[in-house]
Order: structure tokens, then C-alpha cells, then sequence
């Protein structure tokens, strides 16, 4: 899930964050820290707890069915959230295919408000159906969509081996008689580096969708932790590749300069620099990496909806699974329509970084509640803590959960300083207290079946300290 991450959070940061500057790739850098303590966590919970549902598995065994809850609702709406903001910016991405394409009233259209709003809900409600084809269907549609997506990202990290910042002042003279001036004073702000270092988080988000369908893979006890740790590992390589081939490239100050005022993408600035075809398939790779996103998220969010129906602590609808191609049909359509939320959202907003914060704060709370379940789950359920199997050593659990606690912590109080203290139009605009919102219609939703549940003499204790059957 590598679209957005490399192609627009990195380049529009300039604009989100005012004064980052030259230090872009130090702050990415940094969010990595956290986002790797992150990951273990949730490989060795997921080595442990192999089941549908995640985060809503690990911290409600871990910790209290509640704050499983409280974890995996989060996480829901933070990544319906960002399934939304992902879609509102592919239409961007085709426009400026058309442009290199040469076909300027087609890149018109895809910039009038409506025409934008309708690509992108379609191409939302096309992946839906993609899930609910099954993962026969999802799979024949990611893995070649993966493969394009890294060949031109490739393609993208190939320019800064042939091109450099002297370059790109010349082609901006020749092609847009544009004088770009000298490389302004940027001094260090340590608050500014932690606001963009947080904001930047988002973009190692993804490797949790692996663990939500922890009951659909074959040898889930091993291969979950594995994949964590691949996706991790790679995808970071490949972030700090792309996104320092494009500063190395592309003049800062410029960057922040036009993002003030229009969205950016890495590909279409790159294309200054080269033929029309060449843009065309840059700028196309970018487009296929961002649709790339959207099938992994819709799978990770329907499955958490399923695991709390499947629990009993939301609606029984959600838990059903279809006939033939076994997939929770109510809850993907479910998470499709608060995905649209995100899409009409950004729309209304003018700014789809609005999404992101709200996916930041989503995703720092789960994480935060995922390192306290490793921590908690030898005490509270020595049964299922039998199966950590990454890091045996009970010390090292230990010392990546507290690490992960504080730098998480940190991250967490930053990105809220920074959202309630920036200039808003309305409260609405702000990601800390529409969280807070939706957190409070969530438990209200929780308490209700949690209620039911008892009267109907359900041990919630028992329910609680085992895992759901496969």
C-alpha cells in the first residue's frame, strides 16, 4: 500500500506543514523509528492470535473487549477514511496523464469538482466489488497491479541517477520561463520536524491489513509475522529511495512553493524533465499504485467489522459471509459507504489532508493499544501468549513495546498539539475532535450489543479469553 505514501504525502507535507523545508527525509526517517516498533508488535500478536479481526483480536484478548474495541474502531475509521482520500486523489494523477498525453480538455474535465468526485466514487465502488468477488478475485487483481506499481517507481528513482537539481532549474527556465531563486534559509525547528515526522507516520501504515485476515491464510501462525516483517522492511527501502530521488531532483522551495496552491504529485513534477511518454508512464504508475491501495484496505477494514459481529459486539449482519465466495459481503459495503464519507469529505473540505490527520490520530491510537497488549498478554492470557513467537526472549518483547509506547506516545501528542493549535474554519476541520466523535457513536454502538449480550447470558469473560473459531 505504497501509492499515496510516496507519490503525494511527501511532496504535499510542504503545504501541511509549513517550514519543514530541506528536512523532508530526515522526518520520514524518523517516522519510520515508531512505525517498526509498530510492526513488531502486531507481528508478534499476529504469530500468537492467527484470526480474522487484528487489532480488534489482540487488544480485546490482551487487554479488555472494550479496548479491542477502542483499537480496531479506530482503525476502521481511520482506513475507511484513507480509502476515501486515496480515491479523491487518483483523478489528479489521470489528469495529468492527459496533459502529457495531449489531451487538455479531457485534463480539464478531470479537474471540474464533479467530474472529479464521480471518478473517484467509481473507482472506490469498483474495488468494492472487487472484495466482494473474493480473494480469488483480489489477488488476480493486486499482484499485477503490484508489479507495474514498483517497475515505475523504478522508473521514477532511475531519473535522480541521470538528472539533478541544476537540471530541473533549466528545464523550468525552457519549458515555463520561470527564474527559480536561490535556496532560501531553512533552520531546524525541532516542532516542525516532530508535526511532519507524525504526519509522515501515515505513510508506513499498510502493514496492518496483513493481519486482518489472519483465518484466510494457509500457515497463518508463521507466515503472518513473515510478511509483516517483508512488507516493513522492503516498502521502507523503497520509500526513502523514491522520495530522496525526487528532492535530490526537485528544488525544495519550489515544491512548497506550488504546492501552496495546487495538488502535487512526485511523477508530474519529475516530468519537466522528461518526454511526454516517458511522463505518461511514470505518472500512469503512479495512478495504478494508488488504485493499488484501495483493494488491501477494503479487505483489512470489512474483516474488522466481521471479527466484532462474529463477537457479538455489533450487528449479526456484519458476520455474514457469503455462500460461495466467502466474503462478508454487509460489512464491505458497510466500509465502502463510510469510505464515501472520506471521498465526499475531502471533496467539501477542498483539502484531503484533512483524511490524513484523521488517519494519523486513528492509526497512532491503535498502534499505542497494540503495544500495551504485548505487554499485557502474558499476564492476562498466558494461554494465548504461549504463541509469541518473535522475540521468545520475554526481555526484548518488553523493551520493543515500551519503546514502542513512548515513541508512539510522543507522535500521538505532537500530531493533536499540532491539529488543535493550527488555524481552522470550524471544528469539523479539525481530525482530534471528529475522532472523538466518531469514538463516542462507536462505544454507544458497542455498549448496546455488549448489553444484549448479557442479558442474553453470554460470559463475556469466557468469550473473551479465547480465540474465535477458524
Amino acid at each position: 500500500m505504497i501509492g499515496a505514501s510516496i507519490n503525494v504525502v511527501p511532496i504535499m507535507i510542504q503545504r501541511n506543514v509549513p517550514g519543514i523545508g530541506p528536512w523532508v527525509l530526515p522526518a520520514f526517517a524518523f517516522a519510520a523509528v515508531p512505525a517498526l516498533l509498530a510492526a513488531l508488535a502486531y507481528a508478534m500478536l499476529a504469530g500468537a492470535m492467527p484470526r480474522a479481526g487484528g487489532s480488534y483480536l489482540y487488544a480485546s484478548r490482551a487487554l479488555t473487549p472494550y479496548l479491542g474495541f477502542v483499537a480496531s474502531f479506530s482503525q476502521w475509521f481511520g482506513l475507511c477514511i484513507a480509502i476515501g482520500v486515496v480515491s479523491y486523489v487518483i483523478p489528479p494523477f489521470l489528469r495529468d496523464v492527459a496533459l502529457a498525453s495531449g489531451f487538455d480538455g479531457l485534463a480539464a474535465a478531470l479537474d471540474q469538482g464533479p467530474i472529479r468526485l464521480g471518478v473517484a466514487l467509481a473507482l472506490l465502488w469498483g474495488f468494492v466489488g472487487v472484495n466482494l468477488r473474493g480473494l480469488g478475485a483480489y489477488q488476480r487483481t493486486l499482484i499485477p497491479l503490484m508489479t507495474l506499481m514498483f517497475l515505475a517507481g523504478g522508473i521514477v528513482i532511475a531519473v535522480a541517477l541521470f538528472f539533478d537539481r541544476q537540471d530541473y532549474v533549466a528545464a523550468l527556465y525552457a519549458k515555463q520561463n520561470l527564474v527559480l531563486p536561490p535556496e532560501p534559509a531553512a533552520p531546524f525547528d525541532l516542532r516542525t520536524f516532530l508535526s511532519a515526522s507524525a504526519v509522515l507516520f501515515s505513510s508506513f501504515i499498510g502493514f496492518d491489513a496483513i493481519a486482518q485476515a489472519g483465518g484466510e491464510a494457509r500457515n497463518p501462525a508463521r507466515d503472518l509475522p513473515r510478511a509483516i516483517g517483508i512488507a516493513v522492511l522492503s516498502v521502507a527501502a523503497f520509500y526513502f529511495a523514491f522520495a530522496g530521488a525526487v528532492y535530490k531532483v526537485v528544488p525544495w522551495w519550489y515544491i512548497a512553493s506550488e504546492s501552496a496552491t495546487r495538488d502535487l504529485t512526485a511523477p508530474g513534477l519529475l516530468g519537466l524533465l522528461l518526454s511526454p511518454g516517458w511522463t505518461v508512464l511514470i505518472v500512469a504508475g503512479a495512478a495504478i499504485a494508488l488504485t493499488n491501495d484501495l483493494p488491501a484496505m477494503i479487505l483489512a477494514v470489512s474483516r474488522l467489522m466481521f471479527a466484532w459481529a462474529e463477537d457479538g459486539i455489533f450487528p449479526a449482519r456484519m458476520s455474514v459471509v457469503h455462500p460461495v465466495r466467502r466474503t462478508p459481503g454487509a460489512a464491505i459495503i458497510a466500509s465502502g459507504a463510510m469510505a464515501t464519507v472520506g471521498v465526499i469529505g475531502s471533496h467539501l473540505a477542498g483539502d484531503f489532508f484533512l483524511g490524513v490527520d484523521l488517519l494519523v490520530v486513528s492509526m497512532l491510537v491503535n498502534f499505542l493499544l497494540m503495544c500495551a497488549s504485548v505487554l499485557a498478554l502474558p499476564r492476562t492470557n498466558p494461554a494465548l501468549a504461549a504463541g509469541l513467537s518473535v522475540f521468545a526472549d520475554p526481555r526484548k518483547r518488553t523493551a520493543v513495546a515500551v519503546a514502542g509506547l513512548v515513541l508512539l506516545g510522543l507522535f500521538l501528542a505532537v500530531h493533536v498539539w499540532k491539529d488543535l493549535t493550527a488555524p481552522a474554519a470550524a471544528w469539523y476541520f479539525r481530525s482530534t475532535p471528529v475522532w472523538g466523535l466518531v469514538m463516542v457513536v462507536g462505544s454507544l454502538i458497542y455498549r448496546r450489543e455488549v448489553a444484549a449480550l448479557k442479558r442474553s447470558g453470554v460470559s463475556l469473560r469466557e468469550r473473551f479469553s479465547v480465540l474465535p473459531p477458524e
